[in-house]
């Protein structure tokens, strides 16, 4: 038998698929908003449309991650994935039309379940085959970087480079991780039994606690889509604040990149339900700091970093948790909660973006955003002090 690769080389595989399939595919049309906004016929409507188009793409990827089990057909569609990436982000230069624009967008969604759903639950099946700590506080870093390399290139290239020049430009970019990406992840083992030859069992939890947290999710991607399409778009609309929409970008990213690790050291001290539930208070704090009068550039970047601190601590403790209860298959339940996430994100951004059309300010989408987040954080509450069913199997490593 051949001897497995390090987990390191495996969890860099994933760290450079969702850069790749997430960063760039789908982050970089955030920094890249305004300035087709300014360069093309692109208005708010019509790009809180073109985000809608791509949760649409990314929630038809999670029905598909949610309805397969066979891990090896998984392991193909992560790679198609891949290539969905470089070819959804060049098709964004090729040509100033909506319907091409949302047909990428469509796609890029596809890409980042993916990286994202899929690609995930292959990484956290092989560390739990080969006896590694069940967490993908590493791995979601990925996530963070993508958002740091999408903020510094827009930033660097916006001076150079038209709309359609920086999605070619960043193609380029994508091409250098789907190197990695695809080559050290290696092929799924569909094998019962980890390693040490211990039988790998799933032990879903009751059916009412799934429940409460399939909504509580939801409430979260609805907070999380708004400021995820508008953000820079929302810092560039204050005229004291002009020209550090990408900064702020920036410093999302910089927050997210070492939040998961960190959010995985909480959730060992707390428990994962508390963990998350400070995880929803500090997003709702940074979602709402934007919205107060005279809002200095210290605190929006204040907020950005609450919000790239949090969310995708959410996204990983929601998701890691749900994978552990099915350790033979994670990516499928991981599609199923993921369901819940992206119905809220198809709404969300063509509501945004009509309601700042309409009333010239983001504010009350920024509210609503909050409001609904607050009664995620309540289910999440009504859930840590339920009895939590025990995810952790009996073969898993401690260290």
């Amino acid at each position: 038998m051949s001897r497995p690769p390090s987990h390191i080389k495996v969890l860099f595989a994933g760290i450079m698929s969702l850069i790749l399939t997430l960063g760039i595919a789908r982050f970089s049309y955030t920094p890249l908003l305004p300035i087709m906004q300014a360069q093309t016929y692109l208005g708010d409507a019509s790009g809180g449309w073109l985000a809608t188009f791509n949760y649409i793409g990314y929630m038809c990827g999670a029905l598909i991650a949610a309805s397969i089990s066979d891990l090896k057909l998984k392991d193909t569609l992560y790679r198609i994935g891949l290539v969905l990436a470089l070819v959804t982000t060049a098709g964004m230069a090729f040509g100033e039309s909506l319907w091409l624009w949302g047909i990428m967008r469509f796609f890029a969604g596809l890409s980042s379940a993916a990286g994202l759903l899929i690609g995930s639950g292959l990484i956290l099946n092989w560390l739990i085959r080969h006896n590694h700590r069940m967490e993908l506080g590493l791995h979601f870093s990925g996530v963070g970087l993508g958002i740091v390399l999408s903020a510094i290139a827009v930033d660097l290239m916006a001076t150079y480079l038209s709309w359609d020049q920086q999605w070619l430009a960043l193609t380029g970019t994508g091409l250098l991780l789907f190197l990695p990406a695809w080559g050290w992840l290696p092929r799924p083992d569909s094998s019962p039994f980890t390693a040490n030859g211990e039988r790998m069992e799933d032990r879903p939890p009751q059916r009412s606690w799934i429940i409460l947290l399939f909504s509580s999710y939801f409430c979260a991607g609805f907070g999380y889509v708004i400021c995820a399409t508008f953000l820079v778009v929302i810092v560039e609309a204050e005229p004291r604040l002009q020209g550090y929409g990408e900064l702020a970008w920036l410093v999302v990213g910089i927050a997210a990149a070492p939040a998961c690790f960190i959010w995985d050291r909480i959730a060992r001290k707390t428990g994962e339900l508390k963990a998350l539930a400070l995880a929803f208070g500090l997003q709702i704090a940074g979602i709402i700091l934007p919205t107060l009068a005279d809002t200095s550039l210290a605190v929006v970047m204040f907020s950005a970093a609450l919000y790239g601190g949090t969310f995708i601590g959410i996204v990983s403790l929601m998701l890691t948790m749900m994978g552990k209860f099915y350790p033979t298959k994670p990516a499928k339940p991981m599609g199923r909660l993921t369901l819940s996430y992206g119905v809220s994100q198809i709404a969300a951004p063509a509501l945004a973006g009509t309601l700042a059309e309409t009333y010239g300010t983001y504010n009350g989408s920024l509210y609503l955003a909050a409001a609904i987040m607050a009664i995620g954080l309540l289910l999440v509450i009504i859930l840590a002090y339920r009895e939590q069913p025990s995810s952790q199997p009996e073969y898993q490593r401690a260290g």
